[in-house]
């Protein structure tokens, strides 16, 4: 005879308890839960980009460099101080979240954005801008608990979704945030029917794109109040209900284990961020080879051309991730989806510099179509990798575990658009070069690095979790 299934035990005045209650009463997907997990995402990653149009033209305006050569330098530290306050504080972060709870750090973070990106933009000296900056990488503390949020706020069969939603928001994010700085900031300059020079956005002009974005954020903050806890508040609970069989043993020790021995989770962990050192040197590279001049390599873009190949670069991720990548994760699953999408993304990125002999609607159909295609792949490699992240530790330890990776990817994502730009400066200089002239060298070892990341997704490295065996 076979044993009757446990009876699950919910503990009263539990949050966890009540949101696996809810699960178990409604099977569908909760898509309240999700818009709030889009939104609150966007609001974060809003502010990371958003300075990239006009972060030359504001260097020039703090004085700070005494040479028009001096301002890239400038430039670097300023653009990256978000990605190392953010290294420097996200494992906190985590433990934070796996202690007291998601939702409390969730409207920190939330409620930091609003406040340090407005200062941001109210900066009139270069030591404030970075200050701001660095406070906002560091107090904005949301991407780790916002991973584990949405994986715990829905059952097993849309975990993948709810991940994807994230990935998806976050690259919407780093996409519209560039539209949002270049449109909006220098009002006076570029709308000077709609603002006077001696109005606030006169003397700051660069206030308006981050008032915007904290506007926006200010709502979002708001909606937090219906936010529901998903964090297990009672002893004795290790992963998720408990059952009438007491939690093994197995369970005990695997909840009391180092992370850092954890190998499913670091060599996930790993692999996630040498594709992220990927993404974010594709990103820069790109925006770069696309403005620059024709006879260095380039497609001689202007910046609203970037700015349009990367909105709809955006928009084909939302309607992936609404419609396709379930799909996609059911029928392949994150381990075959990520090595599938990282060998596709290969001969996409080695076109790149042969598309320079197109022009008129050869070159836009081209281009655009390697975005999409390109966006699409990048977000099912990030959404597998944190699957098998979350997929290897238990709810306790879920938020530390995402903010380890956060932390590691701040520090990747930090690098690489500073050896992006060296690299892409020292091949526009060796245009004849026998050996990968010119941006084939950029695009060359962009593709070494994607491949170092999809082999780091067999054995014997990636181990995967029990679940996926």
């Amino acid at each position: 005879m076979s044993e009757p299934p446990a009876t699950k035990v919910y503990h009263d005045g539990c949050p966890g308890c009540a949101i696996e209650q809810r699960k178990e009463e409604h099977k569908g997907i909760p898509y309240k839960e999700f818009l709030f997990v889009g939104i609150t995402t966007l609001a974060s990653s809003l502010p990371i980009s958003s300075l990239f149009p006009f972060l030359y033209f504001m260097i020039r305006d703090l004085h700070v460099a005494r040479t028009e050569e001096d301002i890239g330098f400038y430039a670097g530290f300023l653009g990256a101080s978000y990605m190392i306050g953010r290294g420097f504080a996200s494992i906190l972060w985590g433990m934070v979240a796996d202690r007291i709870g998601r939702k409390p750090v969730i409207i920190f973070s939330i409620f930091a954005v609003i406040v340090l990106n407005t200062l941001f933009g109210l900066s009139v000296k270069y030591w404030m801008a970075v200050t701001t900056r660095f406070l906002l990488g560091a107090l904005n503390g949301l991407l780790a608990p916002i991973k584990a949020y949405s994986i715990e706020v829905c059952r097993a069969e849309h975990q993948a979704l709810g991940l994807s939603i994230v990935s998806t928001a976050w690259g919407i994010g780093l996409v519209v945030g560039p539209a949002i700085g270049g449109y909006l900031a220098q009002p006076v300059k570029q709308y000077p029917h709609l603002f006077h020079e001696k109005s606030i956005f006169g003397r700051f002009p660069y206030l308006l794109p981050c008032l915007c974005i904290s506007l926006f954020a200010l709502l979002v903050l708001l909606s937090c109040i219906w936010l529901p806890e998903t964090l297990h508040k009672h002893k004795g609970l290790e992963v998720g209900v408990e059952t009438a069989e007491a939690s093994t043993q197995e369970s005990a020790e695997s909840h009391q284990k180092s992370l850092f021995r954890n190998w499913p989770l670091m060599s996930s962990i790993i692999t996630y961020c040498v594709f992220s050192l990927h993404d974010t040197a594709y990103s820069e590279i790109f925006s770069l080879w696309t403005v620059s001049d024709r006879k260095y390599g380039g497609l001689s873009f202007s910046s609203k051309d970037v700015g349009q190949v990367l909105a709809v670069a955006g928009a084909s991720l939302l309607v992936y991730q609404l419609f396709i990548y379930g799909w996609v994760d059911k029928i392949l699953g994150p381990i075959n989806s990520t090595r599938i999408a990282a060998a596709l993304s290969v001969p996409i990125i080695a076109a790149y510099p042969f598309m320079t002999h197109l022009s008129g609607i050869r070159l836009g159909v081209a281009l655009y179509s390697a975005a999409m295609i390109k966006s699409v792949l990048a977000i099912t490699i990030i959404t597998g990798t944190s699957l098998l992240q979350n997929k290897a530790v238990p709810q306790g330890q879920r938020g530390a575990a995402n903010g380890i990776a956060t932390t590691a990817m701040s520090l990747f994502k930090a690098v690489a658009p500073a050896g992006a730009g060296v690299i892409f400066s020292w091949a526009q200089k060796r245009q004849h070069a026998a050996f990968f002239p010119g941006d084939q060298m950029v695009f060359l070892l962009l593709n070494l690095t994607e491949v170092i990341g999809l082999m780091l997704t067999f054995k014997p490295f990636l181990v995967v979790p029990q679940q996926y065996k």
